[in-house]
């Protein structure tokens, strides 16, 4: 068994490091085929004020000057050294830009995942085991008006709803404005944190739900489940004994597929309520034609995406020892 780990570790490392490769050249084209032009965003309203030489000089000084081929390789030499480069949204280096947003989208992503996975997994095995009830069909439309609805739309109604018309909730920020950081409380970043984390949480149980209650199904109208509803087992107890824990393994699956989708919804939330995350960081990266930042920000979810995958391979095994002595190594999108 522990003779093929160091296989499934180097073919992990040597995907990955393609993958990364892959998507920096996909993500540095996308970028340089952008209509927005990164001197005239870098100015904004006062670029009216600055004259062509001006503009040119700025160009020089972030090597927008240069061919594209010469800016991806001298970009692609530095991250080899470990220097991501510098932002020129946030004027500073985009290793210091990323560990600031990480810090906080973090908490938010993690918390979100989490729970979300957990309530769809109880909701879905619930639902498979009451299948055509009340309960079940309650549920179902649950998921089915979730799966369908937009982050940011939700994100609105939440803001209206609990900070415009309540006041319950903070407007933006992840901390009240005006106070500095290391003067915030734990207790003023949940509340800022609560509007944000129920918007992800809510939007990413539907999916979760819907494939546990599916495979719980199955699961209720096997054999060996019929066998134990015979010899007197009651309805809770097969549903918590085979159903729960044969539906855990594709649970997992989903859940850690759920992740990029974790990260879009965390942009559009995140430009809902001004979060300072990761999310509203790429979008400002794009919108100002940022590349270094926005390069950094694609390879950072790529990574977080591959090792949520590469965890999951691992974690199959603790579910069900089944499948193999050594974890699937077909490497996931």
């Amino acid at each position: 068994m522990m003779s093929n780990w160091p296989l499934f570790v180097t073919l992990r490392i040597v995907r990955l490091a393609l993958l990364l490769a892959a998507v920096a050249v996909v993500a540095f084209m996308l970028a340089k085929m952008s209509p927005v032009d990164p001197v005239q965003a870098y100015l904004g309203p006062a670029i009216a004020k600055v004259g062509p030489e001006q503009q040119d000089l700025i160009a020089q000084k972030w090597g927008l000057d240069q061919p594209p081929l010469t800016q991806f390789g001298k970009w692609l030499g530095n991250v080899a050294q470990g220097d991501l480069g510098m932002s020129m949204t946030y004027n500073e280096p985009v290793a210091d830009v990323l560990a600031k947003r990480v810090q906080a989208s973090l908490p938010l992503m993690g918390m979100a995942w989490l729970l979300s996975g957990l309530l769809g997994f109880v909701l879905g095995v619930t639902a498979g085991a009451m299948a055509d009830t009340w309960v079940d069909r309650i549920i179902r439309t649950y998921a089915y008006i979730l799966a369908s609805t937009p982050t940011f739309w939700l994100a609105i109604v939440l803001l209206v709803v609990f900070s415009v018309g309540l006041s319950w909730t903070p407007v933006c920020c992840a901390a009240p404005i005006g106070v500095l950081p290391e003067d915030v409380t734990l207790l003023e970043r949940l509340h800022h944190l609560i509007l944000p984390l129920l918007t992800l949480t809510v939007l990413g149980v539907a999916q979760i739900t819907l494939h546990t209650r599916a495979k719980v199904i199955e699961i209720m109208q096997s054999d060996f489940a019929l066998y134990a509803r015979a010899q007197g087992a009651s309805l809770a107890d097969v549903a918590i004994r085979h159903g729960a824990r044969n539906a855990a393994l594709p649970a997992i699956t989903v859940l850690f597929a759920s992740l990029g989708e974790l990260f879009g919804g965390s942009v559009l939330a995140e430009q809902v309520f001004a979060y300072p995350g990761l999310g509203r960081a790429a979008v400002q990266a794009g919108v100002s034609g940022d590349v270094p930042l926005l390069l950094a920000v694609a390879l950072c979810l790529t990574l977080f995406v591959s090792v949520g995958n590469t965890i999951a391979d691992i974690l199959y095994h603790a579910v069900d020892p089944r499948i193999g002595a050594t974890p699937d190594m077909e490497v996931r999108p």
